[in-house]
């Protein structure tokens, strides 16, 4: 199983590593984090406790701020 992951400019296919995976979870494999990335699921926002399934487009948004 497998899903397609947008980051920046990268467009990559990956494998679903376990059941139950979350966006959390990649959000953490990738050392990011939860706080400064906004995540879509086949083009609707979702939370990171989001589960991951098969065929999925997971879109990972950087958000800029500063003071």
């Amino acid at each position: 199983m497998s899903f397609t992951l947008k980051y920046k400019d990268k467009l990559e296919q990956k494998e679903i590593p376990k059941s139950n995976y979350t966006i959390k979870d990649l959000i953490n494999e990738l050392g990011l984090s939860t706080q400064t990335v906004v995540s879509k699921q086949n083009g609707e926002l979702v939370i990171e406790d989001t589960l991951i399934e098969n065929d999925d487009e997971i879109q990972l948004i950087q958000i800029i701020y500063g003071g």
